[in-house]
C-alpha cells in the first residue's frame, strides 16, 4: 500500500531551560535531531518536513543526507503551536496526504517501533488519529488526519491538546509508550536521560 502519510518533525526551540540545543545532543554518537528525521523516514513517509527556528544554520547541517524537507520559521519563538500551523500550511495543498505523523526531537527514548505502532493504530481508530500516552496524558507523537486538524487553532504553546480534547476518547488510538514522559527540557532531565543510556554521557 502506497504511503499517505507525512512525517512533521518540531525542531524549532532553543532550549533555554537546557541552555543548550537539545537537538544537538547525542546518541549512540548521533544528533538527536539526525536521529528523529531517520527514524521518522523508517515510516515510508511520502514527504518528511522538518521545520527549523534557532540555530537553523547549525542544525541543517546535521541533516545533510537525509530526505528531507527543510522548513525555516521565522517566528519560532511564539511557541510550538507557531510550527505546528508553519508545518500545516506547508503541506495543506497536498492531496496526496492524507495525514501527518507528528513528532519533537526531546524524547530519546522514542524508536521506529512506536512510530509504525501509531500508524497501525490510527488505522483502525474511529477518528483516524492516533496518540502516544504516558504520565497520564496523550501527547506527542501523534497520527492526525488533515481533515481533523484543519480548522484545529494553533498558535502560542497550544498544540493538538484542543483536538485530542475534542474527539471521542473511544474513537482516539492510543500508545501505550511511558518511556516517553522523559523528554530533555532542563539539565536534570538529561542527567537523568544519560543514566537510562538515551543521551551520551557529556
Amino acid at each position: 500500500m502506497s504511503s499517505d502519510h507525512v512525517a512533521l518533525l518540531l525542531a524549532a526551540g532553543a532550549g533555554r531551560r537546557l541552555g543548550r540545543s537539545k537537538q544537538l545532543l547525542l546518541r549512540d554518537g548521533e544528533p538527536l535531531l539526525r536521529r528523529f528525521a531517520r527514524i521518522a523516514l523508517q515510516t515510508a513517509p511520502r514527504r518528511c518536513v522538518v521545520v527549523l527556528g534557532a540555530d537553523a544554520d547549525a542544525l541543517s547541517e546535521v541533516l545533510q543526507g537525509l530526505e528531507v524537507e527543510v522548513l525555516r520559521h521565522a517566528d519560532w519563538a511564539a511557541g510550538m503551536g507557531s510550527s505546528l500551523a508553519a508545518l500545516r500550511q506547508h503541506v495543506q495543498d497536498d492531496t496526496s496526504l492524507r495525514r501527518s505523523l507528528i513528532l519533537g526531537c526531546d524524547q530519546p527514548a522514542l524508536d521506529t517501533p512506536h512510530l509504525r505502532a501509531l500508524l497501525e493504530e490510527a488505522d483502525r481508530a474511529a477518528s483516524g488519529c492516533a496518540t502516544s500516552g504516558y504520565a497520564g496524558v496523550r501527547g506527542i507523537p501523534a497520527v492526525v488526519t488533515h481533515a481533523a486538524w484543519a480548522d484545529v487553532p494553533l498558535h502560542g504553546d497550544s498544540g493538538l491538546r484542543g483536538l485530542f480534547a475534542g474527539l471521542d476518547v473511544q474513537s482516539l488510538g492510543c500508545v501505550s509508550a511511558p518511556a516517553l514522559a522523559l523528554d530533555v527540557d532542563t539539565p536534570a532531565d538529561l542527567v537523568a536521560a544519560q543514566q537510562r543510556g538515551w543521551v551520551d554521557a557529556d
